[in-house]
């Protein structure tokens, strides 16, 4: 028996479980020659059906791959272990179908795992695969990335000098960890100047900063960096906080709230739900819907909202992905914040971690999540209320978004409703300026008044409540003065930078 047809009838038998007549007139590439004759005068007034010709249809792939390997086991240049010929068959099989989708053998799945306790020295960076090349979904705060200036949307073209085009994914980030403290050149392709600079790094074990907080004049800001599991939990202690700060000055509570998702890549589902049910009281927040109905399920708030109503403002962008989006498409869908910034990533697929005995495991897309109006995100993401873009040079045309992924799900729910304009925003929310002034200073993570879309987000909130400055706040929305008034920028003891985790 050669290679092929031991792998063919070794495939077919796992997966049917059963060897009878019927099952092998409809595989005749599996049949010994012996039995050919008797099988076919057997089944010979067996009428063809679709199911027939799908069997037929199986076998006839089937055939085709045991016949490709067959060929690159025996004439390839140098000798191939099978093991090598049906891991990189799995791998092909599993990652072209959506770019969330990915087999781990035993051996990364103990690194998944590791990395997640902090064993290896990491970038910070949150990164996807793209048509074999290696994409930045978003930097990670105040990681050797982000103050390396890596941005999203960048491509990683070479590691240490080597070219890693034809590496997978999970290839590229091994060879991207290391020792805490040993450095690192990456070779980062700048879509937006067509440029390829050489960023030289230092590994390190990545704490990642899940929740910053500050005080801005009355106004609460809200950073989150990624939803792990502390998140929430973190989230609802560092506003607490926020409400303690403001009411030290005598009559003075919060007036509203930013809430900063701006290159937070997710993470997990119950920590987006459990953070939507912080500020909408009533109805659902998400749903999923997965090929098997049984398996749809649906979340809905639970009577809080730990703002009493306050104004929100939530920020995003292009990286702000998957579960950001689930908060910001509920809170947008319930009218209980308003959307300021950039459209978002717009993933919109659900991924299951399905064990293998003791071989590995698949990250296989199993369903869709929908906002709470029914709409599926998917390759679209979710449209800013109010666009306004961190600087000039923001060009949309290199904007990296899901749809621009290889393999992506497409969006095929053309009935279920789409995203609708608001009605209910103030009237100066039209003159909200998109962009910054000409002469905007450059933007500068530790000086908040160089961050334009959040000094947006603090004059709409003053705006939006009526105070006493109202009328001026308005009018710096339109026309935004340099610098930024001093009353925008956080006192020191206001700020709460305690929530971390470490991380790779």
């Amino acid at each position: 028996m050669n290679f092929r047809t031991g792998l063919m009838l070794g495939l077919a038998c796992s997966a049917m479980g059963v060897a009878s007549g019927a099952f092998f007139a409809s595989r005749p590439s599996l049949v010994p020659p012996a039995w050919a004759q008797e099988i076919t005068h057997k089944d010979s007034n067996t009428p063809a059906n679709s199911s027939d010709s799908n069997n037929a249809e199986t076998v006839r792939m089937l055939t085709l791959l045991g016949t490709v390997m067959d060929i690159a086991h025996s004439e390839y240049v140098s000798p191939l272990p099978n093991k090598k010929l049906i891991r990189n068959a799995i791998d092909g099989m599993i990652s072209n179908l959506d770019p969330h989708s990915s087999f781990m053998d035993a051996q990364q799945l103990k690194d998944m795992q590791d990395e997640m306790s902090g064993q290896f020295g990491g970038l910070g960076l949150q990164v996807q695969g793209d048509a074999g090349h290696v994409r930045v979904v978003s930097p990670i705060d105040g990681t050797p990335a982000a103050k390396a200036g890596i941005q999203s949307g960048d491509v990683i073209t070479m590691v240490d000098n080597k070219s890693i085009a034809n590496l997978t994914l999970d290839q590229a980030v091994r060879k991207m960890r290391g020792k805490p403290g040993t450095q690192i050149t990456l070779t980062i392709l700048r879509p937006k100047t067509g440029k390829q600079q050489n960023l030289t790094l230092t590994r390190e074990i990545i704490h990642v900063q899940i929740v910053r907080s500050a005080l801005y004049g009355q106004t609460g800001y809200i950073r989150l960096s990624e939803f792990d599991d502390s998140l929430e939990k973190e989230m609802r202690k560092a506003y607490g906080k926020l409400v303690q700060s403001v009411a030290k000055t005598p009559g003075k509570t919060l007036n509203g709230l930013v809430l900063d998702l701006r290159s937070d890549p997710g993470g997990k589902l119950d920590q987006a739900i459990a953070v939507a049910r912080d500020f909408i009281k009533d109805g659902e927040i998400v749903s999923i819907r997965g090929r098997h109905p049984e398996g749809n399920q649906h979340w809905d708030g639970v009577g809080k909202d730990i703002t009493h109503g306050l104004p929100i403002i939530v920020l995003t962008n292009a990286g702000s992905a998957s579960a950001s989006e689930i908060v910001a498409g509920a809170l947008k869908d319930h009218r209980r914040a308003i959307i300021m910034g950039d459209r978002t990533f717009g993933k919109g697929s659900v991924q299951t971690i399905i064990p293998i005995a003791d071989q590995g495991a698949i990250r296989l897309t199993t369903a869709r999540y929908y906002t709470p109006s029914g709409r599926s995100i998917q390759g679209l993401g979710i449209t800013p209320d109010v666009p306004v873009l961190a600087s000039r040079d923001d060009d949309s045309l290199f904007t990296y978004h899901e749809a621009d992924l290889a393999h992506t799900i497409t969006n095929t729910d053309s009935k279920l409703p789409k995203e609708a304009p608001r009605t209910d925003l103030p009237a100066f929310a039209k003159t909200v300026e998109r962009l910054p002034p000409a002469k905007w200073p450059a933007f500068d993570p530790t000086k908040p008044e160089t961050d334009f879309q959040l000094q947006q987000a603090l004059h709409f909130i003053n705006a939006q409540t009526g105070g006493a400055d109202a009328t001026h706040e308005a009018a710096l929305l339109a026309h935004p003065q340099l610098p930024p008034q001093s009353h925008d920028t956080a006192p020191d003891e206001a700020k709460d930078d305690s929530a971390a985790k470490t991380k790779k």
